[in-house]
This record gives structure tokens, C-alpha cells and sequence, in this order.
């Protein structure tokens, strides 16, 4: 048995240290915002070198997409409780904790700012971030249309802007405390604006 050897010059991207650059970066996202993170911070905070930011990214703004966009698609809602209900309630709830995470509601404010003066953060946040979170929740949709319990002409592309719409303009929007039934009551407006139907 041969034992396969990393080439000589290849960069070794240890996974504790990749880690600890992204736990850095989304620390300095919360602290400083985009425009005055740099580099030199977000390797003091992780007790790396540069080089060992630009070996795994080539620059600041590719640095800070991939790992806002691994943070935010990895808790992207993936429910499958047997029932569009259970299903809506399980993402809503998703998207309420990605959005109130202490750390993550402290940045995207300031991304959202960002992607109005520069179009490849907005680019990003669409394309990273927006694209596959809403692929993750699709087939929520296909499978209650599967068992019947929505129209099979329905308008996935608006169903999926319903889901998280509502807490995105309470929270983000709005900064307006949500009550403890508010998950609950988005949950049950959601089901009658899809005209939901129940199912044996």
C-alpha cells in the first residue's frame, strides 16, 4: 500500500486554523463593520500570519463572502417534518435564529449598507448567500405539493419570499421586539396567503 504524499510546495490548509480565521472575521464583521476590517486584524485576532489568510482567499472581500456565506447557508432550513406546517414553522424558525444570532444580526445591517455603494458585495449576498438558502428551501414547497396540501400551479419564487420576509422587516427593518407567538402567527399567515390546504 502506497501512502499518497502532499507535493512539495503545496499549502497545507489546516482546519483549526481555518477555523480560527473565520471565527476572527466574523468577530471583526460584528466589531468594525466591512469597510474598516482588514487583513492585519483578522489575522492579530486569530494568531495567524497574512500568509495564512491569503492561502486560502485572495483578498479581503473573498475572504469575508466565503465565510459570511458558509455561515449563513450552513443554517439555511432543510425541515422535513411530514407536514407544510411543521415544514413552515421549522424554517421560520431557522430564519428567526440566523437573523438573531448575536454576531450575524450585528453584520448584516452593514453588509446590506455595503451592497448599496458597491455592487460585488450585493452581487455576493445574492449569489452566495440569497441563491442557495432559497435552493435549501424548495423543496419544502415541492413535497407540499407532492401530498396535495398546495396548488400545484403555485408561485414557489413568491411562497419562498413569504417565509422569510415578515421576520427579515420585523427585525431587520422595523428593530421591532417580536412578540412570543409571532413565529407562530407569521406561520399560520404564511399557510392562508399560499392557500394551504390540509391533508388526510
Amino acid at each position: 500500500m502506497t501512502t499518497r504524499r502532499t507535493p512539495t510546495g503545496a499549502a497545507v490548509l489546516q482546519p483549526d486554523v481555518t477555523q480560527a480565521i473565520t471565527e476572527a472575521v466574523l468577530d471583526e464583521l460584528a466589531e468594525v463593520g466591512y469597510g474598516r476590517l482588514s487583513m492585519e486584524a483578522v489575522a492579530k485576532r486569530a494568531g495567524v500570519g497574512k500568509s495564512a489568510l491569503y492561502r486560502r482567499w485572495r483578498s479581503k472581500h473573498e475572504m469575508i463572502s466565503a465565510v459570511v456565506s458558509e455561515f449563513s447557508v450552513s443554517r439555511a432550513p432543510t425541515s422535513d417534518t411530514g407536514s407544510l406546517r411543521g415544514d413552515l414553522r421549522e424554517s421560520i424558525q431557522a430564519v428567526y435564529d440566523w437573523l438573531t444570532h448575536p454576531r450575524f444580526a450585528r453584520i448584516l445591517p452593514d453588509l446590506i449598507a455595503e451592497s448599496a455603494r458597491d455592487p460585488e458585495p450585493a452581487d455576493d449576498l445574492r449569489s452566495r448567500i440569497g441563491g442557495p438558502r432559497r435552493d435549501a428551501a424548495r423543496p419544502l414547497f415541492e413535497r407540499a405539493i407532492q401530498r396535495g396540501e398546495l396548488p400545484a400551479d403555485i408561485d414557489v419564487e413568491l411562497a419562498m419570499d413569504l417565509l422569510a420576509a415578515p421576520i427579515y422587516w420585523r427585525l431587520v427593518v422595523r428593530r421591532e421586539p417580536p412578540s412570543p407567538d409571532f413565529l407562530d402567527q407569521v406561520t399560520e399567515h404564511v399557510l392562508r396567503a399560499l392557500g394551504a390546504r390540509p391533508v388526510d
